[in-house]
């Protein structure tokens, strides 16, 4: 990739700055701040949503499909993501990530105009088709803009836009809700969209690309089927239907041919959607591994920790998001110390392992939680699994793009998000599947035939219908749920004990300014490509 020129300066960079770490000129931070909108974007939407949801149910009806709201935009961005990186490395980045924006501005806007919930999960999945665009497109151009060494101190950014929106969502989504009403749910993106849109627009230039070579639609279809076919099994499967009924089966039978198929036509293909060359690289693979287990870990602790917290201690569901801020709060720290000092030393392998350890111990500590564990008690234990992701969730993307050569930006990040949005669907799926059998013989013991009419339809009851049950039927509940958390976070700690084990078999190679070239693990030069 030909070096482009520093802002008015006419001057050509330097080609190696492995020793010489240079401060960011003002553009580049303008183009960061605009990233971190559009990151923000893309995962504040579902909290927000869901937040809103009972209203928009109370005016549009469809109870019966509210389940494809989410399912409709979950599925549209996961079977995306790794198209959008294929489009970005082939065309270029930034017209990939503009458009990306457009569609989902256009999809929000369209879902604050729906008449009713067909329209709406219509529009939702075509606001999820450029939401798999958002994430990955931040993360390219960030690696694109950012040589590896200085990438790190940036993490604490991206952690703290994390935790804001996993802390604010809620709030924000109820404060629109009861003021604005539900539509501004959707429309409130609009204004935040289009203030990206111009910053990258004015302030961002990259190379242009130029690709003869034709998208190779064949292995997007087929890895977009496999991808709906496992989520769509991880989103029904003992809930919509029994794990072992037909429909589970024949999704698992077409989505195992659908990336067996995929794999197959992806040796054949003159430009794969995801070139397998770059799993060649033994970091590679271990990060793409390391990262399905924390969206399996993160999102499967995140739902059940304020449940338990609501059921089990007594906490109120308006305020839900900050229930998680001593888990949120120490990933943020622990982010940005990790960040500072990878940029410092060029050396990260100890925060994979330290990250690992700490996973581990944390989601065990969750799974001794009890009836009689008191907040602080459980903030304390959350705190350690914030540690622990802390040191796991920037560092998986920065040294998978370290392991590609710069052609395979796109396709690496657009990989590692997409094995992380998979564990997290598995990590909801089969933990939620242990926590509602779990709670539903803990509520037969104590409670019997109540206890078992009680959770008949859902082993997760709100605040309204806690309140509404006997005094006996609601102790038991509590030890139910305490039982169901026991259950799943101790999975969780069983699960967490991988990432530790991949960690050790990470080879460090010291960030020196460089992507490795793929399959290898020799640093290679990096062209510097700065905003102009």
């Amino acid at each position: 990739m030909a070096d482009t020129q520093a802002a008015g300066t006419g001057q050509e960079q330097p080609q190696d700055t492995a020793d010489q770490p240079e401060k960011q000129p003002k553009s580049v931070r303008v183009v960061l701040l605009a990233l971190m909108i559009a990151m923000m974007l893309a995962m504040l939407d579902n909290m927000i949503v869901g937040t809103a949801m009972p209203t928009i149910v109370g005016e549009l009806g469809g109870l019966e499909h509210l389940s494809w709201v989410v399912t409709g935009y979950t599925l549209a961005t996961a079977a995306s993501t790794p198209i959008w990186g294929k489009l970005g490395d082939m065309y270029g980045r930034k017209g990939a990530f503009m458009t990306s924006i457009v569609i989902f501005l256009i999809g929000s806007a369209l879902s604050g105009m729906a008449q009713n919930m067909g329209e709406l999960i219509g529009f939702r999945a075509v606001q999820g088709l450029g939401a798999g665009g958002l994430m990955v497109g931040v993360m390219a151009i960030i690696g694109d803009l950012i040589p590896p060494r200085e990438r790190g101190k940036y993490q604490g950014m991206m952690a703290g836009v994390m935790a804001l929106a996993m802390i604010g969502g809620p709030l924000v989504g109820g404060t629109i809700t009861d003021n604005w009403g539900w539509r501004w749910a959707f429309y409130i993106n609009l204004p935040l969209g289009v203030v990206a849109l111009i910053a990258i627009s004015a302030v961002l230039h990259l190379p242009k690309k130029r690709n003869k070579a034709r998208i190779d639609y064949l292995g997007a279809g087929l890895l977009t089927l496999g991808i709906t076919s496992i989520v769509l099994v991880t989103t029904w499967g003992g809930s919509e239907y029994a794990w072992t009924s037909a429909r589970i089966m024949e999704l698992i039978a077409i989505g195992v041919a659908a990336l067996v198929g995929f794999v197959f036509w992806q040796t054949k293909a003159a430009e794969p959607v995801l070139p397998l060359h770059i799993f060649r690289s033994r970091n590679f693979t271990l990060m793409s591994i390391i990262g399905f287990i924390v969206g399996f870990v993160m999102f499967g602790a995140t739902l059940f920790l304020p449940l338990y917290q609501q059921s089990v201690q007594g906490a109120s569901a308006t305020n839900s998001g900050l229930l998680l801020l001593p888990m949120l709060g120490a990933m943020l720290v622990t982010s940005m110390v990790a960040g500072r000092v990878t940029t410092n030393s060029g050396r990260y392998k100890v925060f994979p392992i330290a990250g690992g350890v700490l996973l581990a111990v944390g989601m065990y500590l969750l799974s001794t939680m009890d009836t009689d564990t008191s907040r602080l008690t459980s903030g304390v234990f959350m705190a350690v699994v914030g540690l622990g992701m802390g040191c796991l969730m920037q560092i998986t993307m920065l040294v998978a793009q370290n392991s590609v050569e710069m052609k395979d930006m796109g396709v690496a990040s657009s990989s590692t998000t997409l094995f992380r949005t998979l564990g997290s669907s598995f990590g909801v799926a089969i933990m939620g599947a242990i926590f509602n059998n779990r709670v539903k013989d803990v509520m037969a013991e104590r409670a019997g035939s109540i206890g078992s009419r009680i959770t008949e339809q859902s082993a997760q009851l709100d605040a309204k219908s806690l309140a509404k049950l006997p005094a006996v039927a609601r102790e038991a509940y509590q030890h139910a749920v305490s039982a169901g958390t026991h259950s799943a976070f101790l999975l969780g700690a069983g699960i967490a004990v991988a990432v530790l084990v991949a960690a050790v078999f990470v080879k460090e190679v010291p960030l020196k300014g460089g992507a490795q070239k793929a399959g290898s693990d020799e640093a290679a030069p990096m062209p510097v490509v700065e905003a102009v």
